[in-house]
């Protein structure tokens, strides 16, 4: 059999990215390192400053800060300037690095991968057996980092743009109704809903008890105790009725029967009461989600968001590329007569259920 004939084009193509991915890789870990020791922060603002100065700012070390500072450089998220041998934060690089309030501040999200590293070896056994990974069962990196990513991103939209795209929503928690949180995680949703309508009512439901912990001290210490409350509980079956508002964030992908899971907040709404379901941006066809975006979706979705939903059955494994249609057909089947895309950004769809 004649050996494959090789394309050198093609060949340096696929090298190139492969190496860009690598250097991709090398580079989280320096931008997990220049987070946690506080050295974008030490530069934020600063204008152009020496290693010296900003080993001094941050108590670290200045030869690991000079070879920190030139890996930055060389990703474009630092400048460096060689007359004065000088580094600096723009501002719109401290908005993404620096700036842990910031909608676009990423460092956290970087722990991610770095659970899905740790637990590479119950990805292996998943793929050969079939098994599912519950979402507990990961490295602790994976849901601090999740929260904390995602925290920033629905403070910086739910409230002031995702809400009003709803139908009336907006008015009746003005007013005041019953809200439930299904898939709350450390309940960074929940909280930024209770403080911006003082007058309804919150509670926060997940299958992650770690979570709820977590989501029960960042309520008290905000003062929210008698707002919000978060318990332990599946998306099937958690307690209540009279909901207003049921939402589901970036979650019901994950879930081992997700009709189930519409079909109870079916149940559980109160008159005219809405559903809000917020999922990863994909479009509905593979050949139209081959992107960078889609690529981190469809990897994270490989062994954390595909791998939950076979531990919990696997009913209907959506995965986090599911799409509008793949999501709306989940709802009809659920007995919903109305679904619609109320917003959407190039990270997530925004979609309204009512009965």
């Amino acid at each position: 059999m004649d050996a494959p004939v090789v394309d050198q084009a093609k060949l340096d193509a696929v090298l190139a990215r492969a190496v860009g991915d690598l250097s991709a890789g090398y580079g989280g870990v320096m931008i997990s390192l220049g987070s946690k020791l506080g050295l974008y922060k030490a530069m934020a603002g600063a204008g152009p400053v020496s290693a010296r100065e900003v080993a001094g700012r941050s108590g670290c070390a200045e030869r690991y800060v000079r070879e920190w500072l030139n890996a930055q450089a060389a990703g474009g998220y630092v400048v460096y300037h060689a007359s004065s041998d000088t580094y600096e934060l723009t501002p719109e690089q401290a908005m993404v690095m620096a700036d842990d309030e910031s909608p676009v501040y990423i460092p956290h999200a970087w722990q991610v991968p770095a659970s899905m590293w740790f637990d590479e070896a119950k990805a292996l056994e998943a793929f050969r057996t079939g098994k599912g990974i519950p979402w507990g069962d990961h490295d602790g990196r994976l849901f601090c980092g999740v929260a904390a990513f995602y925290r920033n991103a629905y403070r910086g939209s739910l409230v002031s743009q995702w809400l009003p795209a709803l139908d009336g929503v907006v008015e009746r928690l003005r007013e005041g109704i019953d809200v439930a949180d299904v898939g709350c995680g450390h309940g960074h949703s929940t909280i930024l809903l209770a403080q911006a309508f003082p007058r309804s009512r919150f509670r926060g439901f997940d299958v992650h008890a770690a979570s709820i912990a977590e989501a029960r001290r960042n309520a008290e210490a905000l003062g929210l105790g008698s707002r919000v409350r978060f318990d332990v509980a599946r998306a099937a079956d958690y307690p209540g009725r009279g909901y207003g508002l049921v939402c589901f964030f970036d979650c019901l992908h994950d879930l081992g029967d997700p009709i189930a899971a519409a079909r109870h907040a079916a149940e559980v709404l109160a008159s005219g009461g809405t559903v809000m379901l917020v999922e990863p941006f994909a479009n509905d066809r593979v050949e139209d989600n081959l992107s960078p975006v889609a690529r981190l979706y469809y990897a994270a979705s490989t062994t954390l968001c595909c791998a939950h939903a076979i531990s919990e059955g696997g009913h209907l494994v959506l995965g986090a590329q599911a799409g509008e249609r793949r999501l709306a057909e989940v709802f009809r089947k659920a007995g919903f007569t109305h679904f619609r895309r109320a917003a959407e950004t190039p990270f997530n769809l925004v979609l309204e259920a009512r009965r």
